[in-house]
């Protein structure tokens, strides 16, 4: 686990410095055909520009890792992009007559896309576009001063060029918050208002993107009306990961855009093309990352980790060597830190689901590694469905526990004794 935000703070630093060396490498970042998989949405979302559909207020929402943050800022791109606006008309160049003609609308595998060249994506693209504004969980910079958002605009910069698929946690500890909670304050709405208020700058829409509208407390009532009844041609686009924890006024007031999981294949791709990782390495993070992005990223920096013996000590000294065993492993466990800790219980839970899928589905195992069928046809000979399926929520709710910095040697020695009885006793426990 991080003692301090600096370790993961150099790391995306670096992420970003090697994404903005030369501007031409991130220059067409958001556009659409950036964004890893969602072609459903992609071919959706311009359409309500081109339909005249476009609500002033939309919520993206879609779970960690699903790219819900990345399409609303294709989608903001593709807002502002001169070329792509239906009331302006893309120009190419003089006829033989000296008059214009149209340029053709960018397409992205028959889809529209904002064309990444123009004045106004160039600004967009840098995340630098005096028409679209940021708002985001922060923490005080200067004591006694409520924090807002652009206290951090250089380094939100920095972040979505280096990691446009983080989480909130990698966000606050790349400011440095450490243990500090983030915050979309009073004084921060305050400010949205100011700003929304005010004549657009160049573009003929003024945009907001609010990453994370749940860290909004009731302070956000004070938006209600500006939602409600915004200046013409101002979009608010909510993204967010929990529904439950937007408040009601708001969510009531949205186009809700539902973000689902990623397909194993786009993930695939996204890793071999992106990331240049192998392809059985690709394939078998995509298999096990659930749909989640942020989580295969994380993978492949521990690729090489053989998540399959240390979950074999596990289950032998639960279910054999006893009490001095499962003190040893779970002291060992508890030193990998919180992400091998979330990995580790995600290999064992897509292990799991796998074993599942080979009771009841023929040939279920194709396509997965050998050492994971064969593991998993092993499990299923010791234990039943009822019992696969409580472990699973077992191992769910530690994760859960673990993303929320729970004592982790408490935790993993509770969940083995959970466990053991789940196999040994077949008890299933009830959660309140």
């Amino acid at each position: 686990m991080y003692s301090t935000g600096h370790s993961i703070r150099g790391i995306l630093k670096i992420l970003s410095f090697s994404a903005s060396v030369v501007l031409s490498s991130y220059i067409c970042r958001m556009q659409f055909k950036q964004v890893i998989g969602q072609h459903t949405l992609k071919k959706e979302l311009p359409e309500l520009m081109k339909e005249n559909r476009l609500a002033h207020a939309i919520l993206f929402l879609g779970k960690e890792g699903s790219g819900a943050l990345s399409l609303a800022l294709a989608f903001a791109q593709y807002i502002v992009c001169e070329r792509a606006s239906p009331k302006n008309p893309p120009q190419q160049g003089a006829s033989l007559f000296g008059d214009l003609t149209p340029a053709p609308v960018p397409e992205v595998s028959g889809e529209a896309d904002s064309c990444g060249t123009c004045p106004s994506c160039v600004k967009a693209a840098a995340f630098a576009h005096p028409d679209i504004h940021f708002s985001y969980p922060v923490v005080t910079k200067k004591s006694g001063t409520p924090p807002i958002s652009t206290d951090y605009i250089t380094e939100w910069r920095e972040f979505l060029r280096g990691y446009p698929y983080g989480n909130a946690y990698d966000w606050l500890q790349f400011i440095g918050a450490e243990n500090k909670q983030g915050n979309i304050t009073a004084q921060e709405c305050n400010d949205i208002i100011k700003k929304l208020n005010l004549k657009s700058f160049e573009s003929e829409y003024k945009v907001l993107i609010m990453w994370l509208p749940e860290y909004l407390g009731n302070e956000g009532n004070k938006l209600l009306k500006l939602i409600e009844e915004p200046p013409p041609n101002t979009v608010f686009l909510f993204v967010a990961e929990n529904e439950s924890q937007i408040l009601a006024t708001i969510l009531s007031r949205v186009q809700l855009i539902k973000v689902p999981l990623l397909e194993d294949r786009d993930i695939e791709m996204a890793l071999t093309e992106n990331n240049h990782t192998t392809q059985e390495t690709a394939a078998r993070i995509a298999a096990v990352s659930q749909g989640n992005y942020h989580t295969a990223l994380q993978m492949v920096q521990h690729a090489d980790e053989d998540w399959q013996e240390l979950l074999r000590d596990w289950l032998n000294a639960i279910m054999k060597t006893g009490p001095i065993a499962q003190s040893k492993w779970v002291d060992e466990v508890s030193k990998l830190g919180r992400e091998k800790q979330k990995q580790f219980l995600q290999y064992f839970n897509h292990l799991l689901q796998l074993a599942l899928k080979m009771q009841v589905l023929e040939n279920a195992g194709e396509g997965y590694p050998e050492k994971d069928r064969d593991f998993a046809g092993r499990f299923n000979k010791i234990t039943g469905m009822e019992q696969q399926e409580a472990i699973i929520t077992e191992l769910d709710n530690a994760a859960y526990y673990i993303e929320r910095n729970a004592n982790s040697k408490m935790l993993f020695m509770a969940l083995t004794i959970k466990i053991y009885h789940i196999i040994k006793d077949k008890i299933v426990f009830l959660n309140e």
